[in-house]
């Protein structure tokens, strides 16, 4: 054998090297943030709050509800329920008018009809853009038939909404099969009625065919399921039970 060769003999065990690791090298691309020095230092910016006439452009708002001759007398009894919250709380103007419609001719004689309009204007005092709406949906909820005790939320409340719908929107009725759909949402002495409003804590006007409910969005989707399931042929015995379960999840919930 030649001199500082070294062969291992096939009965020879070699001693083993202990493992070591090698650092794996990786190239990361990394963001260099300058820092902005500014003389004044780093603030946050501010600015007023817009006023109402900037965002208008000077413009007079106004809307016009148009009111039925059967809530004409309401109307005049609870006018200073009405005026107040809207002129001192919104700080809106609101008027009445009154226009003479063409006379219909009839067989037995004449017919006039009087209809009254509340007229809303913005003012330089309006503070919220949105009071001239709050303001409408106030006086269009009372025209629909709710006490003003209740569309006055829509005032000092804003997750409240009105929804109307026809029963002919959820299955098509006519005459007694009709009657029969009004019936059995109103139930006896308005019991089915009531116990929906609990319920679902919403106001729901029957108006013949129309049924309008006032109310937050989730409960308004409680109340209109179940008043669509009495309207599709459902007992009230079962819509009981699923009012009676949707309750219990909501106290869960809460």
């Amino acid at each position: 054998m030649a001199e500082g060769r070294s062969e291992s003999m096939p009965g020879e065990t070699k001693e083993e090297e202990p493992f070591k690791t090698i650092p794996m090298k990786r190239k990361r691309k990394r963001e260099k943030m300058e820092d902005i020095e500014t003389t004044d230092g780093s603030k946050r910016p501010s600015f007023p709050p817009a006023k109402p006439e900037t965002l208008m452009d000077g413009k007079v708002e106004s809307r016009k509800i148009p009111v039925p001759p059967h809530r004409y007398t309401p109307l005049k009894e609870n006018w200073l329920k009405i005026f107040t919250p809207i002129v001192e709380h919104l700080k809106l103007q609101i008027r009445e008018k009154k226009w003479l419609h063409v006379k219909h001719f009839f067989k037995k004689g004449n017919l006039r009809c009087h209809v009254t309009i509340s007229y809303f204007q913005s003012s330089k005092d309006t503070q919220d853009i949105g009071a001239i709406q709050k303001g409408a949906d106030f006086v269009q909820a009372f025209i629909l038939g709710f006490e003003v005790e209740d569309a006055l939320a829509l005032v000092r409340l804003d997750e409240l909404f009105l929804e109307t719908f026809e029963i002919n929107d959820v299955k098509p009725l006519k005459g007694e099969h009709l009657a029969r759909a009004i019936g059995r949402i109103a139930g006896r002495g308005g019991r089915t009625k009531f116990t929906i409003e609990n319920v679902s804590k919403t106001r729901i006007i029957l108006a013949d065919s129309k049924i309008h409910i006032l109310g937050s969005f989730q409960n308004i989707k409680i109340a209109r399921t179940a008043i669509c399931n009495l309207i599709l042929g459902s007992p009230p015995s079962k819509v009981y039970g699923n009012l009676r379960a949707v309750a219990s999840r909501s106290s869960e919930r809460f």
